[in-house]
Formats: C-alpha cells, structure tokens, sequence
C-alpha cells in the first residue's frame, strides 16, 4: 500500500482510507459480524486510515471499531469528527465549546483509546463563532487527548481564519468525478496552507460502482432515497454518465469503482480518499484503485465527461445544504 501524508504533520497514512460510516444503519440495515472481518481485512491489506464520527449512530459507529482497532493501535489513524448529533426531531449542530470538550471524551471511551489521532469539526455551526469551537479543539491537543484537527465542508475564508488559531492538518469535503466542488480556491487553499484534502464519498454514494441504476436497487431504509441525485427521474439521467468510465474499467481490467477512486487520486498526492464500506469484496476494490494508472488520455476523457455540472441533481437534500460551504 502506498502511504501519503497527513497535511503538514509528519503522520504517514494509508493512500487509501477506509470510512466506516455504512457499517451503521445509513444504506440499510448493518451487519456487525461482516463490518469487524471487513477492519481486519483492512488491515491486512495495508489501510491504516480509519475515519468515524459521533453522529454515526449516536456513537454506536466509534464503538464498533474502537475495539477491533485498539489490536492494532500503534499500527493505524483513527479519525472522528464531533458536532452533529440526530434526534427523533431531526439533525442538529453544535460547536460550544463544553459540548466540544465533552465529546472528545466521550469518543475517547468508545474508541477505546488514549488519544484522537485526527478530530474533525463535522460542520459548523451557525450559532457558534466557529473561532470558539476551534479554540476548544485546540484545548484538547495541548491536553494531549487529539494529536491533529481539521474540518469538514468549509469555505476558504474559514480554512484561513482557524488555521491562525490552530494548523489545520485535514479538510474533508465531498469530492468525486460527479462532486468536484473543491477544485479552484478550495483546493488551492489547502495547499498554500499545507492541508490535506480528504475526500468522502470518492464514489459518489456508491454510484460509481454501477450497482444503483434506479430506486429499486436500494434496500430499505437507504438513505439515498431521500438524496436529489438518487431520484428516480434523475439516476435515469445520471446512469449514462457511467460509460465512458465503464469504458475505462474494461480496458484496464479493473471495476468501474477502481476508476472513480484512481481518477479521485490522480488529482494529487495531497488528498487521500476514504471509500466507505462494510463489506470485504468492495474494500478490496477500493484498495486496488491505488494500482490502477491513469494515463493523460484517460484522465482527459473523464475531464471531458465529467464537468462541475455533469450531475443531475444536488448532492445533499435540501435540509443539509446550508451547512456546506461554511
């Protein structure tokens, strides 16, 4: 496995992660028992990156795989993030600082260890000055209970203002073939300040595998359904999108998932993809993208085929979009 670097620490990760969101109930019922074979299998193939968060399942996610990684500890990065959190009334947002603090400890216990390798604030919050939510995550890593920071889904201007109060080491934002929203002052922002790009959902929600071509090959209680570019009128516009890295894939002998993540890399050896699953058959896909080489011609190809606007649809429903961009 190849390893990249984590932003401007000296922390060397896996090229390609694993995010470990599915193996809680987002894409439909979970399956534990395959979810733990599916850590160790990443271990064994050499992935040492690990990414969670509190809000998947209310913390069930960080303790199912705190446990199994804690055999491997000195051998991995675990990432977890820390500001969303659902209720039955609906998704909410916090950056207070007490909170802030609290939740650091609380992911500690469930993850079974002495400290965070990487903590992320998973969005910001509107009504907290997100200088404040900083400063408190910054409290931790003097204390000693997180080695790095970073942050999801925020704009330039706010990578600027944090990263005064405290090196920012991580951005983690979407960003597929279909979701390219980082390129230009995003992405130009994080290299002038040494931060790594960590791309979530490199296969655009599962798309790029080519196993979601209308509404009926999702399970019950996906949580795509609800998500504009799953609809049924617009995968019927998206599915076609899929030939010409099918096209690809063919030629190269590899899946069409393989591409999608490849092309995700090929974009700089600063960003650092975290394909999710909870089944062994597609991690071991994912980990092969980083043994497949795309030449000029096939990266031109997908440029062509995949401008910013190729998507049909937004990639989030409504009710998340205002806390992208931050």
């Amino acid at each position: 496995m190849q390893t990249r670097t984590l932003g401007n620490s000296d922390v060397k990760v896996s090229a390609v992660g694993l995010g470990c969101m599915s193996m809680t109930p987002f894409y439909g019922a979970p399956d534990d028992k395959e979810s733990v074979a599916t850590l160790h299998r990443a271990v064994e193939l050499g992935v040492t990156f690990f990414d969670t968060a509190t809000t998947y399942g209310n913390g069930d996610n960080e303790a199912l795989i705190g446990p199994v990684l804690k055999e491997y500890r000195d051998k991995v990065t675990i990432a977890t993030k820390f500001g969303v959190y659902v209720t039955p009334k609906g998704i909410f947002y916090s950056g207070d600082p007490h909170y802030c603090h609290q939740c650091c400890d609380a992911s500690l216990y469930r993850l079974k260890s002495d400290v965070i390798d990487l903590w992320y604030l998973h969005r910001v919050d509107p009504d907290t000055p997100v200088e404040e939510t900083w400063g408190a995550m910054a409290e931790m890593v003097q204390a000693g209970k997180v080695r790095a920071l970073g942050i999801c889904e925020v704009n330039p201007a706010t990578l600027r203002k944090i990263n005064a109060i405290h090196p920012v080491s991580a951005l983690q934002s979407e960003y597929s073939l279909w979701t390219r929203d980082p390129e230009g002052e995003v992405l130009d922002t994080c290299r002038e300040l040494g931060v790594s790009l960590v791309p979530y959902s490199p296969l655009g929600r599962g798309f790029f595998t080519g196993t979601v071509t209308s509404q009926s090959d999702l399970r019950e209680g996906d949580r795509r359904t609800m998500f504009p570019r799953f609809t049924e009128e617009n995968l019927k516009q998206n599915v076609p999108l899929l030939e010409v890295v099918r096209g690809i894939a063919d030629a190269k002998g590899c899946t069409l998932g393989e591409v999608a993540i490849a092309w995700v890399m090929a974009q700089g050896d600063d960003i650092i993809p975290i394909p999710g699953t909870r089944r062994r058959t597609y991690l071991e896909d994912n980990v092969g993208a980083a043994d497949v080489k795309l030449d000029d011609d096939d990266l031109a190809k997908l440029d062509q085929a995949f401008p910013r606007d190729a998507a049909t649809g937004h990639r989030l429903p409504e009710v998340q979009q205002r806390y992208v961009n931050q």
